[in-house]
C-alpha cells in the first residue's frame, strides 16, 4: 500500500510539475503571438514605405506628423516590456526543464533500484520455500521410518 501511496503521490507531483509547464508554454506562446504580430505590422509598414518613392515618403510624414510617431513610439514601447517580461519566462522555463530532467532521472534510477530490490526479495523468497520443503520431506522420511 505504501508503496501505491508513493507511486500516487509521485505521480500527482509529475502531474502538477506537468500542468505548470504546460501554462508556461501557453503563456510563453502567447506572448510570441503577441509579438510576432507586432513585429508582421511593422514589417508590412515598412515594405510600404520601401515601395513609395521619396516624395510620397516625404509627403506622408508630413502629414502624419505626430499621432504616428506616438503611435510607433508606444508600439517599440509595448514590444520591450514584451521582450523584458519575456525574458524571465524564457529562464524560468530553462529552468524548469532542467529540474524536471533531473526530477525524471532519480525517477527512474529509484524504479530500477526498487526493480532490483523486488527481484531479490523474489529470489530470497523462493530460496526459503525450496528449504522449507527440503526439511518438510526430510522430517515426512523420518516420521515415516519410525512408524
Amino acid at each position: 500500500m505504501e508503496e501505491k501511496e508513493e507511486e500516487e503521490s509521485s505521480r500527482s507531483a509529475l502531474s502538477t510539475f506537468r500542468a505548470k509547464e504546460e501554462q508556461i508554454e501557453r503563456k510563453k506562446m502567447e506572448v510570441r503571438e503577441k509579438v510576432f504580430a507586432h513585429l508582421g505590422r511593422v514589417e508590412e509598414e515598412t515594405k510600404r514605405l520601401r515601395k513609395n518613392s521619396k516624395l510620397d515618403i516625404v509627403q506622408e510624414l508630413e502629414v502624419m506628423a505626430d499621432p504616428t510617431r506616438k503611435e510607433v513610439a508606444a508600439i517599440r514601447k509595448k514590444i520591450d516590456v514584451v521582450n523584458r517580461e519575456m525574458k524571465p519566462l524564457r529562464q524560468s522555463c530553462l529552468k524548469k526543464e532542467k529540474e524536471y530532467k533531473e526530477a525524471l532521472e532519480a525517477f527512474n534510477e529509484k524504479n530500477k533500484e526498487k526493480a532490483q530490490l523486488i527481484n531479490k526479495l523474489m529470489e530470497l523468497v523462493s530460496e526459503s520455500e525450496r528449504l522449507r520443503m527440503k526439511k518438510l520431506e526430510e522430517l515426512s522420511k523420518t516420521i515415516d521410518s519410525l512408524c
